[in-house]
């Protein structure tokens, strides 16, 4: 029964995830200073996609102590599997670190300006409200719309509604979107080779290692009931037009840069 609802709900996204994989920003694409411009907007998402993955894993992981076992064993596994790609990767030269700061470097091997995502992550650590440590550091508007979105979700604490945001809203279509960024990097130049094993590796793990664990735990955490894969197929949709935003706000500044 769940697998069928996580279909119908997905059949439900369907034009939103087609509206991202037809997405003009793919084509605006064109250079490097085109990929530095897409990188700095990008970057929060990369950012806050570690918030909505930590959520997942405080609601259905034990991260308490003492420990004691909590929820399905199999949804323990996945998540703790993407924790440890996600904050704990090996880079070819054999560094570890975790996308984010993974991110960071191709941005500033490709040229790109990460002083607004550091401040805006030192504003954090400092313990500024996300909101606040946005404005204070100067994030792109939409980049800093598509994280309140984020946020609001992981805040409100619904185990399966933060699933739903994870599974179907960034999971199920990253690989699709970042595909269509790949290949328009096959003809620039050195300076993207990081940022392109960044891009490969999100294919790899999301769209080859994940999407079926994912469906199997939105549908535990659903556990048969209609309303909660109502509230996802909600949320899943949410997230997709919040991305689109976002993408529509890289697609301004990009053709503001090539007037």
């Amino acid at each position: 029964m769940g697998h069928s609802q996580y279909h119908a709900a997905l059949e439900e996204i369907a034009p939103h995830r087609e509206a991202l994989r037809t997405h003009e920003v793919y084509g605006l694409i064109e250079s490097v200073a085109d990929v530095q411009t897409f990188m700095e907007h990008h970057v929060y998402a990369v950012w806050d996609f570690m918030s909505l993955l930590k959520a997942l894993q405080r609601v259905v992981t034990c991260v308490d102590t003492p420990w004691v076992p909590r929820g399905d064993p199999q949804t323990r596994r996945l998540i703790n599997e993407i924790v440890i790609g996600e904050e704990s990767d090996e880079l070819p030269d054999g560094r570890v670190m975790s996308h984010f700061e993974m991110y960071l470097q191709a941005m500033e091997v490709a040229g790109a300006d990460i002083t607004p995502i550091t401040r805006f992550v030192d504003e954090i650590r400092a313990g500024h409200l996300v909101h606040v440590a946005l404005q204070k550091s100067g994030a792109p508007a939409g980049s800093g719309a598509f994280v309140l979105g984020t946020m609001d979700v992981v805040n409100v604490g619904k185990p399966h509604a933060i699933a739903a945001a994870f599974a179907i809203g960034r999971e199920d279509i990253i690989p699709t979107m970042f595909m269509e960024i790949v290949g328009n990097l096959a003809t620039m130049d050195r300076r993207l080779d990081l940022f392109e094993f960044y891009l490969d590796r999100h294919i790899q793990l999301d769209g080859e290692e994940h999407s079926g664990l994912a469906m199997n735990m939105l549908a535990n955490l659903c556990e048969g009931k209609e309303e909660r894969w109502q509230e996802c197929a909600a949320v899943a949709v949410a997230a997709l037009q919040s991305r689109k935003a976002l993408w529509d706000c890289v697609a301004n500044q990009l053709k503001e840069n090539h007037v």
